[in-house]
């Protein structure tokens, strides 16, 4: 680890071949609404979704509701584990903007703003990263090389492209959940890295206030290992200014230390032991996430393997190793994994002044037959939903989604058919006389999952929304519970526990058993073809089944009378 700080520079000739053509930068037009068109769908008009979604959205209203204490966030009095500043983060908007927002949708705002200075962020790591003498392209005997600062700027917004292209982002980024915070820390440490040689105070700032957020956001363990990766590459610097920063980084692992102690945020969730069947699938899991990333960074490391001590290099590649080791003791948790996505993106950035003429073809006609396959199923089955032609698809999903009733709205059509038409745009533009951008080769992947994503958030919401809320089970369970009921939950997983609260306004008690709770109600899971022998002193009322879940069903339980 210590050798990868070093960015002294040496004669190494580069492998960057960049004209000063190649080097425009994306026009800014462009960038800010493909940024919007990847960050906004999602936003509004849906339900938080199960597991980890609806479970914080859960804690933070339960926050702001004020069933629970600040310092203690907790789901039918079980408290939170960790991650207590998203926690608060999102209660503190629900409070701010209530009445006049939903709740769900308030909460929802500040992450979509995180994951707007996440894109911002690394933008701006990458530009001071490419600004350094050791990452500029050869310099041609003629002339005619791209200018220093333009050059950062191409590579930069070829940074951004990279990211937002990342399948692993697709579904976390638009989720209100801890990580997203996690990785707004990490980008933050990521830039303050990067800065260090540019804007000293701005950059000794930012590493106290990254790792802290870090920590409290329920990642102490990544917050204090990137402090002290980052004290070794900074330490080793030959620029002074990032020198004179490794004290600061050092400090900055020990505050994050202090504020999870402070918060109770440190909890150790290291895996056993990993079989060759349990390490093939996480290699298989991280090969989709990290896709096209990691496939670019790698030929980063490769083209620029005699550069490895450079800052371009280093600096990303620390907060990487961090990330894809603290997921791999967690047995491959792919929400850890996240944090590697940012760095992945500008070490992926770096590949593209190295790459010829057919390895970028082969890119954009991958990316062009996919996403235009995808997206002509996303139409496909949307046209079959809404006027029964073709029929199949329809029949699959009234199969799959049993109850579902279509709905049409004009906006989401228009927004569905606005982005297919700049989808074709796109194809044009990229199919046209435009080979020299350095970005160009990125364009279609972004673009191609910034499509998909705006018609699954258009087209297929109403779909998506009724398959993954548990907005529909809790509205079956509510013909059998009277408003405002007190439910005993034993056993129940936190998604159920928070979306009772949530969607149904009862009070849950998930400390107790049935024999201890003062509920007159019980609600459990129990497996379909398996006969379940209701508690001591609890008649069956009904048992009710989650529209798409194919193994359990869910029971209510009402309290026999005493005597």
């Amino acid at each position: 680890m210590a050798v990868l700080g070093h960015d002294a520079i040496v004669n190494t000739p580069s492998p960057a071949l960049v004209t000063k053509r190649g080097a425009r930068r994306m026009p800014r037009l462009a960038l800010l609404l493909l940024c919007a068109a990847y960050v906004l769908p999602g936003v509004f008009g849906r339900d938080p979704w199960r597991n980890a979604d609806i479970t914080a959205f859960g804690y933070m209203l339960s926050l702001a509701e004020g069933r629970s204490a600040w310092l203690q966030p907790a789901l039918g009095g079980v408290p939170a584990d960790a991650a207590l500043l998203p926690y608060w983060l999102g209660a503190l908007f629900i409070q701010l903007l209530q009445p006049w927002v939903d709740p769900a949708l308030a909460a929802r705002l500040p992450f979509a703003a995180l994951l707007a200075l996440v894109l911002s962020l690394t933008w701006y790591s990458c530009y001071q990263l490419a600004r350094t003498e050791a990452a500029q392209p050869v310099a041609f005997a003629f002339g005619g090389e791209a200018e220093p600062v333009d050059y950062a700027r191409a590579v930069a917004d070829a940074a951004v492209l990279a990211l937002i292209a990342s399948l692993g982002l697709l579904q976390l980024g638009h989720e209100t959940t801890p990580e997203l915070a996690q990785l707004f820390g990490v980008n933050l440490f990521l830039w303050s890295m990067a800065a260090a040689p540019y804007r000293l105070w701005r950059a000794r700032a930012g590493l106290l206030t990254s790792l802290m957020v870090v920590a409290g956001s329920g990642a102490p363990t990544v917050a204090v290992a990137l402090g002290l990766g980052g004290t070794l590459v900074l330490a080793r610097s030959t620029y002074a200014q990032s020198r004179r920063l490794a004290a600061w980084s050092a400090a900055a692992a020990g505050a994050a230390a202090v504020v999870a102690w402070l918060l109770g945020t440190w909890a150790w969730r290291i895996a056993g032991s990993f079989s060759g069947a349990d390490l093939l699938s996480i290699g298989r899991e991280w090969l989709w996430f990290m896709w096209p990333a990691w496939l670019l960074a790698l030929w980063t490391l490769w083209r620029w393997r005699r550069h490895l001590l450079h800052r371009h290099v280093s600096v990303p590649l620390v907060s990487v190793l961090v990330a894809l080791v603290a997921s791999l003791v967690m047995g491959g948790a792919e929400r850890t994994l996240l944090l590697a996505l940012p760095g992945l993106a500008v070490l992926a950035a770096f590949a593209l002044p190295t790459l010829n003429r057919s390895t970028t073809a082969a890119i954009d006609w991958f990316s062009m037959i996919l996403f235009t396959l995808c997206a002509g199923a996303l139409w496909v089955i949307y046209a079959s939903v809404q006027v029964g032609i073709p029929a199949k698809p329809a029949a699959n999903v009234a199969k799959l989604a049993p109850g579902f009733v279509p709905e049409f709205s004009w906006l989401a059509l228009a927004l569905a058919l606005l982005g297919t038409g700049a989808w074709i745009w796109l194809l044009r533009w990229r199919t046209g006389r435009h080979r020299e951008a350095l970005w160009k080769s990125l364009v279609l992947p972004a673009g191609g999952v910034a499509l998909c994503l705006v018609l699954l958030m258009t087209l297929g919401l109403p779909i998506l929304d009724y398959a993954r809320s548990n907005r529909p089970l809790v509205e079956r369970l509510a013909r059998h519970l009277p408003p405002g009921a007190c439910v005993v939950t034993p056993e129940a997983s936190l998604t159920l526990v928070a979306s009772l609260e949530v969607f149904g306004g009862y009070r849950v008690d998930a400390r107790h058993g049935p024999a201890d709770t003062r509920c007159d109600y019980l609600v459990r899971v129990e497996p379909l073809n398996r006969a379940a022998v209701p508690p001591p002193g609890w008649t069956r009322v009904a048992r009710e089944r989650r529209p798409t879940d194919r193994n359990n069903l869910t029971a209510v339980y009402r309290r026999q009378p005493a005597g």
